[in-house]
């Protein structure tokens, strides 16, 4: 059995690695936004980007935490050369903190053609944003939503751009319970994450079909990156535990990044739209990701939870 699994390994890897990114596109003079590029799979597409041409993109990193953020910018930056990789200051758990972002980088930023929405929570016990959502809804769907809604005119004016959201295959397992959306009356956090994935898809789902209806060429396309050995899974000591002990069989983050970097580059999506991808290439996606009422209906409880008006 130990030769067979020596003999075996070399296979079972590029299995579990999955799909790679074949694009070539450059992207010079090209702004992006990652959020949650700090580490994991959002720090390897920064990375992937801000390589792409001569003079590569400008690529943003919103996240939370400016310390980590900026050791994963320099390093970035000494090893693509790319000097135009930025930290900027981003706390999805905080509305304040999103319309503040926003509105330094529409004032000091003339032009935005890709945002990322990669930044994401797991596992977390409960808890609240400052705003009083449950947390996996209100960062990993809520804060996204306000970010979006933000930057749009942005992204329309420098179009073609595209939107990209980080969903997961977890999305199977969540259900959007209008009628206790921040988990007061019943909460598993396993749940919760699924919750927040599946709205992640309807959201997608929806922004595109408004995008496409006004002929914007703002492309919104969703994803799942893989089972990826990251620091997502740091609120569970049993994942943790868990993620150590298969890490043969998880993605690296360079290889769950790659399916994000498709979104964001390949030229076969230039018209592609409203769609959930795996490992670069159309996935299946669940029944409840697929319901636009359901998909509609969030749109609406969102922008009213927020206080903003998205027609």
């Amino acid at each position: 059995v130990p030769v067979l699994l020596f003999v075996a390994a070399p296979y079972i890897r590029r299995y579990v690695a999955g799909g790679r990114c074949k694009s070539t596109a450059r992207l010079e003079g090209k702004v992006v936004i990652i959020t949650g590029a700090n580490t994991g799979i959002g720090k390897e597409t920064a990375r992937d980007l801000a390589q792409r041409g001569k003079c590569s993109a400008r690529v943003i990193i919103a996240c939370r935490d400016i310390a980590k953020a900026e050791a994963a910018a320099s390093e970035i930056r000494a090893e693509t050369g790319n000097q135009q990789v930025i930290v900027k200051k981003l706390d999805l758990a905080d509305t304040k903190s999103i319309r503040e972002f926003a509105e330094t980088f529409l004032a000091e930023e003339k032009e935005l053609h890709i945002l990322i929405n990669n930044a994401g929570v797991m596992l977390c016990p409960y808890s609240k944003t400052a705003d009083g959502f449950e947390m996996h809804l209100g960062v990993n769907h809520l804060g996204h939503f306000l970010l979006t809604f933000l930057l749009l005119e942005r992204l329309k004016q420098c179009a073609p751009a595209r939107i990209v959201n980080v969903s997961s295959l977890a999305h199977h397992g969540g259900r959007i319970r209008f009628h206790d959306l921040h988990g007061e009356k019943c909460y598993n956090r396993g749940l919760a994450y699924c919750h927040s994935k599946l709205a992640n898809v309807l959201f997608t789902r929806e922004l595109a079909r408004r995008l496409q209806g006004k002929g914007t060429k703002v492309t919104a396309n969703a994803l799942h990156p893989g089972s990826v050995y990251s620091e997502l899974v740091r609120h569970s000591f049993v994942m943790t535990w868990l993620w150590k002990i298969f890490s043969f069989f998880l993605k690296t983050p360079c290889e769950g990044a790659q399916t994000s970097i498709y979104c964001a580059v390949a030229e076969e999506l230039d018209s592609v739209t409203g769609q959930y991808f795996s490992d670069c290439q159309p996935a299946y996606v669940s029944p409840r990701g697929r319901d636009d009422e359901t998909a509609k209906k969030l749109w609406s409880v969102s922008c009213e939870l927020l206080g903003i008006q998205w027609d």
